[in-house]
């Protein structure tokens, strides 16, 4: 064997170092890559939603689901839940008519995702405002869950077993004149905040029955409340009720992707017609108005709307049936909501 000098055996010693340096064995450059590869494939999306339990239980479906369709959001930290307090949510003591109405529990979420805060938004459509601020799109809905309202009572089995007199407690303008319509000897005076607040409220003796949603209910497990429920003939829904809608930012193509493999279309036509409905009367939160879009057994839309005044003494009523198509949906919502307008005496809408 042949012996090296000390200084070249430290010269050698030096370039081998080097070139470990410089060129990464096979294998390393492979663990390398895989490492890059991760980070740069876990991007964070953040999902803007308000703080309620309600609001909070739709998010995580949300997260849910986003992880079941897309394997590369199932890794941790891919999907962070951003809350965010509404205007809506801030002010509890007010009927929502009086403190403005349309976009109180989506403006704040909306501007986040605008300012780019958050990827997606997550809302009950039926706070949605008919009009989106430009720069967004809401191309996805969720599958709709059960549209009727319930009667929940510590003392009636109804709202029929109700005395005189008797006070149910809602927010609602399209309730209270659908329920002042049928039981003109009870009152109704407003009742805000979540679903938790108003059950305790109602154990307390503040009212004597209130009416909520039972999609909400069916999210937080709490259909234990319920007293009854109330059949769509007795009590029309509020337009888009039941269902969910996510937000992104125009032109934000992977979150586009996302929701178009999240979106039921079915629920997306029919939310369609119920807010063209909605956006022909111009309806705002001081005129009760209700609407139910579906697709029948016949497999066509079938559609049915209502507009009335807050005490309920008036009420004006349209149905069509028509293909289930997106433009059909458009057109029977828009001439539903025309043919209304039209019939309403002036002064009927409370603008």
């Amino acid at each position: 064997m042949n012996c090296l000098g000390q200084k070249q055996r430290t010269v050698m010693h030096s370039s081998r170092a080097a070139s470990k340096v410089r060129m990464p064995s096979a294998r390393s450059r492979k663990v390398c890559t895989q490492v890059e590869a991760t980070s740069t494939a876990v991007k964070t999306v953040k999902i803007g939603t308000r703080g309620s339990p309600l609001a909070l239980a739709q998010a995580y479906m949300t997260r849910d689901l986003l992880k079941a369709g897309f394997p590369e959001l199932r890794e941790e930290g891919a999907i962070e839940i951003t809350i965010i307090k509404t205007t809506g949510d801030k002010i509890l003591n007010q009927p929502l008519a009086d403190i403005g109405g349309k976009g109180l529990f989506t403006k704040e979420i909306d501007d986040a995702l605008l300012d780019g805060r958050v990827d997606i938004a997550v809302h009950s459509m039926k706070d949605v405002p008919t009009y989106l601020p430009a720069g967004t799109i809401l191309p996805c809905n969720l599958p709709r869950e059960d549209v009727r309202d319930v009667f929940i009572s510590p003392v009636a089995k109804s709202l029929a077993e109700l005395p005189a007199g008797a006070v149910v407690g809602s927010a609602s303008l399209r309730r209270q004149a659908q329920i002042l319509n049928k039981y003109p000897h009870l009152k109704v005076e407003n009742f805000r905040g979540n679903v938790q607040t108003r059950l305790r409220k109602l154990e307390e003796g503040a009212c004597s029955a209130t009416l909520l949603a039972l999609a909400g209910l069916k999210r937080l497990d709490m259909t234990q409340h319920i007293t009854a429920t109330i059949e769509i003939d007795d009590m029309l829904p509020a337009v888009s009720q039941g269902a969910i809608g996510i937000a992104c930012r125009d032109g934000d193509a992977p979150m586009a992707k996302y929701l178009a493999g999240l979106n039921h279309e079915e629920t997306r036509i029919a939310i369609v017609c119920e807010r063209a409905f909605l956006t022909a009367l111009d309806g705002s939160c001081r005129t009760p108005i209700a609407g139910y879009a579906h697709k029948g057994a016949d497999g066509k839309l079938h559609f049915r709307g209502l507009v009335a005044t807050t005490d309920g003494k008036e009420i004006l009523e349209t149905s069509r049936t028509a293909p289930f198509t997106e433009q059909d949906a458009i057109t029977v919502g828009t001439e539903c909501g025309a043919e209304l307008k039209a019939k309403a005496r002036p002064g009927f809408f409370m603008w």
